[in-house]
């Protein structure tokens, strides 16, 4: 049954946030359960259609939520297909791919985040006065919205990005090829007898992915 907007509980502020994150569950999510999470943002309202976005980057891009909540407008290039992440403490960047329907989610957003005039100086996800969100909204919006998907597993912030590594080892994309997607290091020697796997492979692999919601 289709739920208007304004019967849907209100979302934590992204500003303030509150509460700590639940215990992570060993449960992966499904594809079904993962789209759900997205369509349970609304589609019309500007937060919402922000979330979707967010939630797909995380999901269909396997981005940490800090990683998504660093990107600039200019991290992302809907043309190529691509999304470059910011480095961590320690790290470097990395350049991963974007899919279709992930783009077509960012480009939705992007329309409403210039209608607002925010400038490309602030987060692409963002208030909606150009502030910052913290990872406490994260943390409090992905529960939120499994309940409104009838999901009943825990949800948690690295659930979407291991959602992500599943899918991709079940559709047999190489170890090497997901790491350097996801960032990781390989362990121990086991570096020592990986393939050496391009950018461009990374890239072209995850961008021509296909999923439709």
């Amino acid at each position: 049954m289709h739920i208007e907007e304004h019967s849907r509980p209100p979302l934590p502020s992204p500003v303030t946030g509150a509460g700590a994150a639940e215990p992570m569950s060993d449960e992966l999510l499904s594809p079904d359960e993962a789209a759900a999470l997205v369509h349970a943002s609304s589609g019309r309202a500007p937060t919402g259609l922000r979330n979707r976005a967010l939630v797909a980057v995380m999901y269909r891009s396997g981005l940490r939520p800090g990683e998504a909540l660093a990107l600039v407008p200019a991290d992302v290039d809907l043309a190529a297909g691509t999304v470059t992440v910011p480095a961590r403490k320690g790290g470097t960047r990395r350049v991963t791919g974007l899919d279709a329907t992930t783009r077509d989610l960012i480009a939705a957003w992007a329309v409403k985040r210039a209608g607002r005039e925010i400038g490309d100086e602030r987060p692409l996800f963002c208030t909606l006065a150009g502030e910052p969100i913290k990872a406490a909204y994260v943390r409090e919006l992905l529960p939120r919205l499994a309940r409104r998907a009838g999901i009943r597993k825990r949800v948690h912030p690295l659930a979407l990005r291991y959602a992500n590594a599943a899918e991709l080892a079940e559709e047999g994309m190489p170890s090497s090829m997901i790491d350097r997607h996801l960032g990781v290091a390989p362990a121990g020697g086991a570096r020592r007898y990986r393939r050496a796997v391009s950018e461009a492979d990374v890239v072209t692999a995850v961008s021509g992915r296909a999923w439709r919601l």
